[in-house]
């Protein structure tokens, strides 16, 4: 019987300057943890971008909660993008959806 990865949602503020792509903030969660973990630590993340809201810079991402130390690490390392300064702040860790939803604005 194999057992089930149990997850973690986490809220995500992005502050900058000017506001980025999903795909520039994929690339940038992802570059991060790369470069702190290697391959190997990513591929344990379970990383998956599950919203992203350009106008709040807001973002919700699903991670495992074996990896969740490591995936808040990487995001704190995030300190530039396209050589603009750039803060990637956690509001909120929930293990669902729903009660992400219910205890932040994020999540609609």
């Amino acid at each position: 019987m194999t057992q089930r990865v149990k997850q973690r949602y986490l809220a995500i503020q992005i502050e900058s300057a000017e506001a980025f792509e999903e795909d520039e903030v994929k690339d940038a969660i992802w570059s991060a943890v790369l470069q702190l973990f290697g391959e190997y630590g990513a591929s344990k993340a379970g990383l998956f971008l599950i919203e992203y809201d350009k106008k709040k810079g807001q973002a919700v991402l699903r991670c495992s909660l074996k990896a969740l130390s490591m995936v808040h690490a990487s995001l704190a390392s995030i300190t530039k993008k396209k050589e603009k300064p750039v803060v990637f702040h956690v509001l909120r860790i929930s293990g669902t959806l729903r009660a992400l939803a219910k205890k932040s604005r994020v999540v609609d």
